[in-house]
């Protein structure tokens, strides 16, 4: 190996070195920045939760792919509701043409808020050609009167009725202010999904979001 051939190695292990340690500090800094907004609403912080995973897998969103688990979770009150917010992280595979497996890892952010009452499946989300697609295969989309919200979000659910009530006139203007917004009713949750990991100074927003969903739902729905 000549003397250029050693650079070009030397190169690359410095540069893994420093993309390694690069990570490690985002890493902590976002921990940090995660603990300051805990102590900020006097709510919890955890560093990492594989259960979580296993306890909320009737959320399809985090019922996916392998290595599966949340991180910088924040846990506690929040304008009077009992809320989970937190990174998730999990696993797919794939094989490339000469037969080797790669992993491909997915971050996103997930917010939850906790109710005593129970509630059918209803998933509210962005259209897209996917769902457009799926839709062409049979899979049923609920549609309303409003054609600029039937238009710019899928609604799903085995039970219309709930999913009318939900998608009243003042809750479809709530999510049409913000048209990447994908939320999901299930059991004792109501949760927002989002595609990718949220800067930290999202996250006050997106709880403010999640509460205000919570109260445009109508007493009547909790009365049934």
């Amino acid at each position: 190996m000549d003397g250029i051939q050693i650079l070009f190695v030397v190169g690359i292990i410095l540069f893994v070195i420093a993309a390694g340690a690069f990570g490690w500090w985002q890493a902590k800094k976002r921990r940090e920045a995660f603990q300051a907004l805990a102590k900020k609403f006097g709510m919890r912080y955890h560093r990492k939760d594989r259960g979580i995973a296993s306890r909320y897998s009737f959320l399809k969103k985090l019922d996916q792919g392998s290595n599966r688990y949340a991180e910088n979770i924040l846990e506690g009150q929040y304008r009077g509701h009992p809320v989970l917010a937190f990174d998730y992280h999990y696993e797919t595979y794939s094989t490339d043409s000469k037969g080797r497996r790669q992993t491909h890892h997915h971050y996103f952010s997930f917010f939850i808020l906790h109710q005593t009452h129970f509630f059918p499946e209803l998933r509210i989300y962005p259209e897209s050609f996917m769902s457009k697609f799926g839709q062409m295969l049979g899979y049923d989309d609920i549609d309303f009167e409003s054609i600029e919200f039937s238009k710019a979000f899928t609604v799903r659910s085995s039970d219309k009725k709930f999913a009318y009530d939900i998608c009243h006139t003042r809750m479809m203007e709530f999510m049409l202010k913000d048209k990447a917004l994908a939320v999901e009713f299930d059991s004792q949750c109501i949760a927002l999904e989002f595609g990718s990991r949220l800067a930290i100074e999202q996250f006050e927003h997106r709880l403010d979001q999640l509460c205000e969903l919570r109260e445009l739902i109508p007493d009547y729905v909790y009365a049934s």
